[in-house]
C-alpha cells in the first residue's frame, strides 16, 4: 500500500509540482519503479482501485502493457491465468471507459498471447477465448472488439520480448483463426454503431497476408460492407483503410498474387473507379477527396504491371490518376508521384518484356506500350509544373515553409525526370520550353514577373540529362532565351544552374563555342550579384570546365582573371571560401588537358595566389601563429588538395609538391597540435600521392618521416589516414620496402600503446577507426610487411578489446580488420602466411570468438548486426571445427534460462555449416535468431552478457 501511495505522489508531482527539479525527480522515481518486479502487483491494483484518476490510470496501463511485452519472463509459470483474468476483468471494467487506458490494456492481452502458446492459453487459443467471452458478454463487445483490432497487429511488435520461433507460431496460430475472426466480426456488423470498429479491425486481420481466395473475399459480407460505405454521403475511413488492405493483399505474395486474386480485383476496381466524379466535386470534403486519392493511389501503386499492359482498363485508370495529379492541393497530387515512377521503370526496363523471347518482340512490345502512355506523360508534364513555381509572398516564408517549398521542387522534378524517360529528354523539352517561350515574353527586366520563366528553366534543368547533346531544335532556343533573361536574383541563380546542367551539350553543339563567351558573361553575373547565385555560377563554371575544357584550353587567361578575384576575394565577387573550390576544380581540369610542358607552368600559375596568403600567414612570430584559427590554414590549404586532386599530369603535380614541401612541412610542425588544419593537409597530401604516384621521389619519405615523428607526440588520426593512402599507392613497391615497414611498425606501436582499454576506444574512437582501416589496407595491400610484423598480434590483441566500442565507425573497422585477417587466410596468396598467422589466432580463437558472440548477442546495436554476423562465419570458414569448439565453448556459458538448447543447437550449426564450406551469405539467420533471443529484454541481455564477459 505504501509504495502504490509514492506512485500515486510522484504522478501528482511530475504533472502538477510547479518546480521543473520536484518533476523530474518524480520522473527518475516513476522510470525506475517500472522496471521492478513489484511493478506488476501495484500497477494491476491501482487499476482495479475505482479511486484512482485518470493519470494513474494512463500510467498504470501504460506500465503494465510494457510488463507484458518486455518482462512477462519475470514471472512463475502459474501467474499467467491470474494475469489473463485481471486483464480480461480490466478490459470489461474499462470496456467504456477512458480509450487510452482500455487501448493498453488490449495491447497488454494480446502480447500475453504472443507470449503463451495455443495450448497453454486455454480454449482453443486466444481468437476462439475472445469468441467464447463475446457470446457469453455481450455487453462488453466494444473493448474485446478493440482486442480483436489489436491482435494482429502484434505479430509485427517486435517490442514484445519473445523468441523468433514463438513469434513465428503466434502468426501461424493467428492465420488458422482467421476464419473464426472474421466470423466474429461479421457478426458484430449486425450491431449499425460497431460497423466502423468493425471495419478497423477486418483491416487489421488483412494486413496477415492470409491466403483466402479472392472468390470468397468477394462476396464476403465485410468486403461488400466496406464497398458499399464507400458510396455514403461521408466517406468511411474505416472503409477506406479496408479497401486499401484489399489492394495491398491482392498483390501480395502470400495471398497467391494477382491470378488468384482476379475475381475480387474485379469487384473492387470498378467501385473504386465509380468515385472517379468525387475527386472533382468541389461541395466534397478535403478529407474524404484525400481518402479517395488515396485509393487511386494504391490501386496505380499495386497494379502497376497490370496497368503496363496498356488495356483499355487501365487507361481509364491512368486518367482517374491524372486527375488526382491535376488537384491544386499539393499533397493530394503528390500521393500519384510514386505511381509515375513506377509505371515508367515497368515502362523502360527490359525486364518488363523478357518473357517476349526475341529482340524484335521486346522492340515492338516496348514501342507499343510507350506510344500508349505518351498522352498520359505529356499531360502530367503540364500538371505538375505549375507547382515548382515560387509563391507570390516566398520572402516571408519562414525557414521550415521554404524547405517544405523547395522538396516540393525536388519532387515534382522527379516527376518531370519520369515524363522524361517516358517520352524521350527532347520531347519534354519541347513542352517545357513553350511554357519558358511564354513566361520569358512577359519577363523583359527586373521588375517583371519572374517567377514562371524560372519555374519553366528549373524544369527544364531538371531533366537536362535525358535531353540529347546533339538536340539542335529547341536547346539553342533555350540558350537564346537564358542569355537574355533580367537578373533577377532567383532567376540568375537557376539560369546559372541550367547553364551548367547543359554543359554536355555546349560541348557537343555545333555552335557551343561561339556561344561560350556569352555563357562566361552570364556566369559572371552570377558570381556579382548574390551569394546562392554565386554559387550556383562557381558550379556551373566547374561543370562547363569539364565537359568543354578542349574547348577553353585556349581561354585559360580570361579564366585565369576569374580564377583570381574569387580566389583572393577582389572586386564585387561575392564567392565563399567553400564555393571557390568549384573554380579550383574548374581551371585544375582545363589545366589536366594540356601537353605538360603547359601543364606544369599553368601549374604554378594556379597555385601562386594560393601559396602568396600561406606564405603571409607562415611569417608570424610563433605565438601569433598558435592563436591564428584553423580557418586562416585550412581555406588555403584545402584548395591545394582540388588542384593535386583534380590537375591529372603525375610529374606536374609531383613537382609542384616537391617546392611546396617547405611550406607543408612547416604547417606540419607549426600547427600539429590543430586537428583541423591537420586534417586538412594531410587530405591534400592523400590527393598528391594518389595523382603522383612513383613520380613523388624523395618527397614521400619526408612526408612519412614527418608524420611518424608527429604522431608520436600529438596521436592525430589523419595521420594514419595519410598513411593508408601512401600504403594503398606504395605497398606492392619492394623499393619502399623498408621505410613502409617503419612506417607500419612505429605508427601501430604508439596507437596499440594509446588503446588499451575500452575507456580508451570509447575516449578516441576516430584514432581506432583510422588505426583498423590502415590494418586493413595493410593485409591487402602489403601482407609481406605486415603479418610478419610485431604489430600483426599486437593489433590483434588491440581489437579484442576494442570490438564492442559504441562507436559505429570504429567498431566497424575492428570487425572488417579480423574479417580481412579470415579472408585473407583463404585467399591464394594468404595461404604462404598460415604459419604466422595461426600462431596468433589459435592461441586467441576462444576469447576472440567468445567477445565475437559478446557483441552478437547484445555489447553493441543491432545496427552492426551483419558485421559481426560476417565475422564469425568468416572465422568458422577459416578454422573449421576448431573455432566451432570456440562457440561452444562460448555459448554454453549462457544460461539455459537465456538461450535454449535448440537455440543453441541451430546457431552452431551455421558455424559448422560455414566451417564445410557452406556461402556465408546463406547462414546470417541462425546468428540473428540467437541475437534476437539475447536481446529480446534487458534482463536477458543482461543475463548473457554478465555470463559472456571475461572473468
Amino acid at each position: 500500500m505504501e509504495l502504490q501511495n509514492l506512485v500515486k505522489d510522484a504522478l501528482n508531482a511530475l504533472y502538477h509540482h510547479p518546480d521543473d527539479a520536484v518533476r523530474m525527480e518524480a520522473d527518475r522515481f516513476l522510470q525506475k519503479f517500472q522496471k521492478t518486479l513489484d511493478a506488476w502487483q501495484v500497477a494491476d491494483n491501482l487499476l482495479h482501485d475505482s479511486t484512482s484518476n485518470l493519470e494513474t490510470l494512463i500510467f498504470c496501463s501504460q506500465t503494465l502493457r510494457s510488463k507484458v511485452q518486455r518482462d512477462f519472463e519475470e514471472l512463475p509459470s502459474e501467474a499467467f491465468r491470474p494475469l489473463r483474468n485481471s486483464l480480461n476483468n480490466l478490459l470489461r471494467e474499462f470496456h467504456k471507459g477512458a480509450p487510452k487506458v482500455r487501448t493498453q490494456i488490449s495491447i497488454a492481452v494480446a502480447a500475453l498471447a504472443v507470449h503463451v502458446p495455443a495450448e497453454d492459453w486455454g480454449d482453443g487459443g486466444i481468437v476462439n477465448w475472445l469468441r467464447d467471452e463475446m457470446n457469453s458478454h455481450p455487453e462488453y463487445i466494444p473493448g474485446f472488439l478493440e482486442l480483436l483490432t489489436v491482435l494482429p497487429e502484434e505479430v509485427f511488435n517486435y517490442k514484445i520480448a519473445a523468441r523468433p520461433e514463438r513469434r513465428r507460431q503466434f502468426e501461424k496460430e493467428l492465420t488458422s483463426q482467421m476464419e473464426v475472426a472474421l466470423n466474429i466480426l461479421t457478426a458484430c456488423l449486425n450491431i449499425n454503431e460497431l460497423k466502423e470498429q468493425v471495419l478497423e479491425a477486418f483491416a487489421s486481420w488483412l494486413r496477415l497476408k492470409h491466403g483466402i481466395p479472392g472468390s470468397i473475399l468477394a462476396s464476403h459480407p465485410l468486403v461488400l460492407t466496406a464497398l458499399s460505405s464507400l458510396n455514403s454521403e461521408f466517406v468511411s475511413e474505416a472503409a477506406v483503410n479496408v479497401i486499401s488492405e484489399l489492394i495491398h493483399y491482392t498483390t501480395s505474395r502470400e495471398s497467391g498474387g494477382v491470378q488468384v486474386q482476379m475475381p475480387l480485383i474485379q469487384v473492387i476496381v470498378p467501385q473504386v473507379m465509380n468515385l472517379k466524379a468525387q475527386l472533382r466535386d468541389s461541395s466534397k470534403d478535403e478529407e474524404d477527396v484525400k481518402a479517395i486519392a488515396r485509393l487511386f493511389a494504391d490501386m496505380g501503386d499495386s497494379y502497376v504491371d497490370l496497368i503496363a499492359t496498356g488495356s483499355d482498363e487501365s487507361k481509364l485508370i491512368v486518367q482517374a490518376l491524372l486527375e488526382v495529379a491535376a488537384h491544386p492541393e499539393y499533397y493530394i497530387a503528390s500521393m500519384t508521384f510514386n505511381f509515375w515512377h513506377s509505371l515508367q521503370v515497368t515502362l523502360t526496363r527490359r525486364d518488363s518484356y523478357i518473357s517476349l523471347g526475341n529482340e524484335s518482340s521486346i522492340e515492338a512490345e516496348q514501342n507499343r506500350r510507350l506510344h500508349i502512355f505518351r498522352p498520359a506523360y505529356e499531360s502530367l508534364v503540364s500538371l505538375v509544373s505549375f507547382r515548382i513555381q515560387y509563391p507570390r509572398d516566398y520572402q516571408d516564408l519562414s525557414y521550415e515553409d521554404l524547405k517544405e517549398f523547395k522538396q516540393t521542387r525536388y519532387a515534382v522534378a522527379d516527376v518531370l525526370i519520369d515524363a522524361a524517360s517516358v517520352l524521350g529528354g527532347d520531347a519534354a523539352l519541347r513542352i517545357l520550353y513553350m511554357k519558358l517561350d511564354e513566361a520569358a515574353a512577359c519577363c523583359q527586366n527586373e521588375e517583371s514577373e519572374w517567377r514562371p520563366a524560372e519555374a519553366a528553366l528549373f524544369g527544364i534543368q531538371a531533366i537536362s540529362s535525358y535531353v540529347s547533346v546533339v538536340e539542335a531544335e529547341v536547346m539553342p532556343k533555350v540558350m537564346g532565351r537564358l542569355l537574355k533573361l533580367p537578373q533577377h536574383p532567383q532567376l540568375l541563380q537557376t539560369v546559372c544552374f541550367t547553364i551548367g546542367a547543359y554543359s554536355k551539350w555546349l560541348d557537343a553543339a555545333s555552335g557551343g563555342l561561339s556561344i561560350l563567351p556569352s555563357v562566361i558573361d552570364v556566369l559572371m553575373n552570377g558570381l556579382a550579384k548574390s551569394e546562392d547565385s554565386a554559387a550556383a555560377a562557381a558550379l556551373a563554371f566547374r561543370q562547363i570546365c569539364d565537359d568543354c575544357r578542349l574547348k577553353l584550353c585556349g581561354c585559360l587567361e580570361g579564366l585565369f582573371h576569374i580564377y583570381h578575384r574569387a580566389v583572393n576575394g577582389e572586386g564585387t565577387l561575392k564567392v565563399c571560401a567553400e564555393d571557390s573550390l568549384h573554380l579550383v576544380e574548374a581551371l585544375s581540369k582545363v589545366i589536366s588537358e594540356l601537353p605538360p610542358d603547359q601543364a606544369k607552368r599553368a601549374l604554378e600559375a594556379l597555385c601562386l595566389p594560393v601559396v602568396s596568403p600561406l606564405q603571409e600567414v607562415l611569417s608570424q612570430a610563433p605565438e601569433m601563429l598558435n592563436n591564428r584559427p584553423a580557418r586562416d590554414f585550412t581555406v588555403h590549404i584545402d584548395r591545394f588538395g582540388y588542384i593535386f586532386r583534380y590537375v591529372t599530369h603525375a610529374e606536374a603535380v609531383a613537382d609542384a609538391i616537391q617546392r611546396l614541401w617547405p611550406i607543408f612541412k612547416a604547417i606540419f610542425e607549426l600547427r600539429a597540435w590543430d586537428m583541423r588544419t591537420m586534417e586538412s593537409i594531410c587530405r591534400a597530401c592523400k590527393y598528391a600521392v594518389r595523382t603522383s604516384g612513383r613520380c613523388m621521389g624523395t618527397t614521400i619519405g619526408e612526408m612519412l618521416e614527418k608524420i611518424q615523428e608527429l604522431f608520436k607526440q600529438h596521436h592525430q588520426p589523419c595521420f594514419l589516414y595519410l598513411s593508408s593512402e601512401v600504403i594503398k599507392i606504395f605497398g606492392s613497391d619492394p623499393l619502399c620496402a623498408d621505410y613502409l615497414r617503419n612506417l607500419i611498425e612505429s605508427l601501430f606501436q604508439h596507437t596499440t600503446r594509446i588503446l588499451t582499454s575500452i575507456q580508451e576506444f570509447t575516449s578516441r574512437p576516430d584514432i581506432a577507426d583510422d588505426c583498423f582501416l590502415l590494418a586493413s589496407r595493410c593485409i591487402r595491400y602489403c601482407p609481406h610487411l605486415f603479418i610478419p610484423s610485431a604489430a600483426f598480434p599486437a593489433l590483434v590483441d588491440c581489437s579484442l578489446i576494442g570490438i564492442t566500442v559504441q562507436h559505429r565507425e570504429a567498431s566497424n573497422s575492428i570487425l572488417t580488420f579480423l574479417s580481412d585477417i579470415f579472408d585473407h587466410a583463404n585467399s591464394t596468396e594468404g595461404a604462404i602466411y598460415s604459419p604466422i598467422r595461426d600462431t596468433v589466432i589459435i592461441p586467441r580463437g576462444p576469447s576472440m570468438t567468445r567477445v565475437l558472440i559478446a557483441a552478437l548477442t547484445g555489447a553493441i546495436p543491432s545496427s552492426r548486426l551483419e558485421n559481426v554476423t560476417y565475422a564469425l562465419l568468416s572465422l568458422s570458414r577459416t578454422y573449421g571445427a576448431q573455432s566451432v569448439e570456440w562457440a561452444r565453448g562460448s555459448v554454453s556459458l549462457i544460461p539455459l534460462t537465456a538461450v535454449t538448447e535448440v537455440e543453441r543447437a541451430r546457431f552452431l550449426q551455421a558455424l559448422a555449416d560455414a566451417a564445410a564450406g557452406v556461402s556465408v551469405n546463406s547462414l546470417s539467420v541462425p546468428l540473428e535468431e540467437l541475437s534476437d533471443v539475447c536481446r529480446r529484454n534487458r534482463t536477458v541481455m543482461e543475463i548473457v552478457q554478465g555470463a559472456l564477459r571475461p572473468t
